[in-house]
């Protein structure tokens, strides 16, 4: 009798432990795709950034640009979101540790990149042109600051 529980107790042992070692890979995982969603949105983030500097350099009507910057402006006030402690390595991240360490920084600079875009869909909703294009100017100047601080210079 006294087998069939030491037998038990192993097996509840290797369960416990195989169990906390799942929980650590999912964390794991977890923080690789939180990475893997954060690059995704830079990526599309980027490619609408382009499309819009791309229309301003054609002079091309400003209003179809005003959905593209209202998804800039969304995706600006997601960025601190996508950046938990635990994601700060893996997947060949740029992120530079002072996202971490200096978070009210990093939150106040997305905050001034989402700002930067509402402004930019207002222009666009108006068919404001020449304000579209100036505003354009300030929304890279708003990545730019951010990537100054926060991103790892490749090149």
């Amino acid at each position: 009798m006294k087998r069939h529980y030491l037998i038990a107790g192993i097996m509840a042992g290797v369960v416990a432990t195989g169990l906390g070692l799942g929980g650590l890979a999912h964390a794991q995982t977890a923080a690789q795709d939180i990475i893997v969603t954060r690059q995704a949105g830079f990526d599309l983030m980027n490619g609408s950034f382009a499309a819009i500097r791309a229309g301003v350099a054609a002079k091309a009507d400003v209003k179809p640009y005003a959905d593209t910057a209202a998804g800039l402006e969304s995706w600006a006030k997601q960025i601190p979101l996508v950046f938990p402690k635990g994601s700060e390595t893996g997947h060949d991240t740029k992120a530079k540790p002072e996202i971490w360490s200096d978070s009210a920084g990093f939150a106040k600079d997305a905050n001034d990149f989402a700002t930067a875009a509402a402004k930019l869909t207002e222009l666009a909703k108006a068919g404001d042109a020449a304000g579209f294009a100036d505003q354009v100017k300030v929304v890279g100047g708003a990545c730019g600051a951010c990537h100054r601080t926060y991103r790892v210079r490749t090149n």
